[in-house]
């Protein structure tokens, strides 16, 4: 992250979420961290955990305390969490990790990644989450990546599917937004269409996301005039991914294949 993009999310946030993909195998990540924490700006921290041992790492997190370290768990061994990964070593990583913080004195929560590859260790995730944790949640709608493409909907468990409360709205763009690695500002993770660049326009630019967003949010497409929508469960851009993917109605939709949506 650039020193030009910190100082305009110094200006425009008081509550910054580093996320990614990996957060911290960005080479300014401490940089950054740092610089936004001694502007006392309320700091979280999404991690696959795997380079939460490091020295730097637990020396800047005890030195400088954030809000929230929260810790991705996908699997309680080797041969579930490293199939879901991809990566050889993963699972052992995490583990020493979250050994690491504990030790460090550093509190992390914990969100259980439930998908095929894990389900039959939810109960052992969970105990591994209660030792490390002061929190842990289950996550199981794996969504289409941010452009629609299909291929993670593969990870989803039926038993994990749902649960997600009424959409009632959401201020993304309004109250919050979210920022990519070029400095590209959008509503949030999701809903990344019409990105306003901070590179160029700074802070100002911000002024004009609340549009952006409200229109990012409006029922178009296969989701227009659904007589189903006050008790939809998904948001509209996430609904969008979902459709630009094919995916099956279940996945996201209270229609039945068939059925208009």
């Amino acid at each position: 992250m650039q020193f030009q993009l910190r100082h305009v999310l110094s200006r425009a946030a008081h509550w910054l979420q580093l996320t990614g993909g990996e957060p911290m195998i960005d080479r300014d990540f401490l940089k950054a961290y740092a610089y936004a924490y001694e502007r006392g700006m309320l700091l979280e921290i999404l991690t696959n955990g795997s380079r939460l041992h490091r020295d730097e790492v637990l020396d800047t997190l005890t030195r400088m305390p954030p809000h929230k370290v929260t810790v991705s768990l996908y699997g309680a061994s080797e041969e579930a969490a490293d199939s879901l990964t991809r990566t050889k070593g993963s699972f052992r990583l995490v583990m020493k990790g979250l050994e690491a913080a504990r030790a460090a004195g550093i509190p992390v929560a914990i969100t259980l990644i439930m998908t095929k590859h894990n389900e039959h260790e939810a109960d052992s995730m969970r105990d591994i989450a209660r030792e490390y944790a002061d929190r842990f949640s289950e996550y199981g709608s794996i969504s289409p990546t941010y452009d629609g493409q299909p291929d993670p909907l593969a990870a989803q468990s039926p038993r994990f599917l749902g649960g997600n409360t009424v959409f009632r709205g959401c201020p993304a763009g309004h109250t919050f937004f979210h920022v990519d690695p070029f400095g590209l500002a959008t509503m949030c993770k999701v809903g990344r269409e019409n990105p306003i660049d901070l590179m160029t326009n700074g802070v100002a630019g911000l002024h004009g996301l609340p549009a952006l967003a409200d229109a990012q949010m409006l029922r178009t497409g296969g989701c227009s005039g659904c007589k189903l929508s006050g008790t939809c469960r998904v948001c509209r851009p996430m609904a969008k991914a979902y459709q630009l993917a094919k995916a099956p109605l279940e996945n996201y939709c209270q229609h039945r294949e068939g059925e208009s949506a």
